[in-house]
């Protein structure tokens, strides 16, 4: 196989394992994505490579992180986890509600930042 299809052939297995672990058809998958069922074969297949906004739907669809299939395609730069800009405006947030203890705040806080990937 190409070197330049790998990842894509990676990206079509885990669609495909996505697709049955969910116990969707693919006639179902089409109808929740508007794209016909012999497409997503060829997809799953690897024969076939998705627009980013088809592969948006079929991720969609799958409750799949598209950012992560993007990463596996090269589609995204790999930036380290450290580099992240953290929204200071959640954090703020989080700090200024007078509702939340210091401990939920501080629990908060965390799982804010280990889901950005910045802990």
């Amino acid at each position: 196989m190409d070197a330049s299809r790998e990842p894509w052939a990676d990206v079509a297995e885990l669609l495909r394992t996505q697709r049955q672990v969910a116990r969707l058809s693919l006639r179902h998958l089409a109808k929740m994505t508007h794209v016909s069922d012999s497409y997503l074969s060829q997809v799953e297949r690897g024969l076939y490579e998705p627009s980013p906004e088809v592969l948006k739907s079929i991720a969609d669809a799958l409750n799949l992180p598209i950012s992560s299939l993007y990463e596996r395609l090269g589609w995204l730069d790999d930036e380290p986890a450290g580099d992240r800009s953290v929204t200071p405006g959640v954090e703020q947030a989080i700090e200024a509600d007078d509702k939340l203890t210091a401990a939920q705040k501080r629990a908060l806080l965390e799982m804010y930042r280990t889901l950005i990937g910045v802990a």
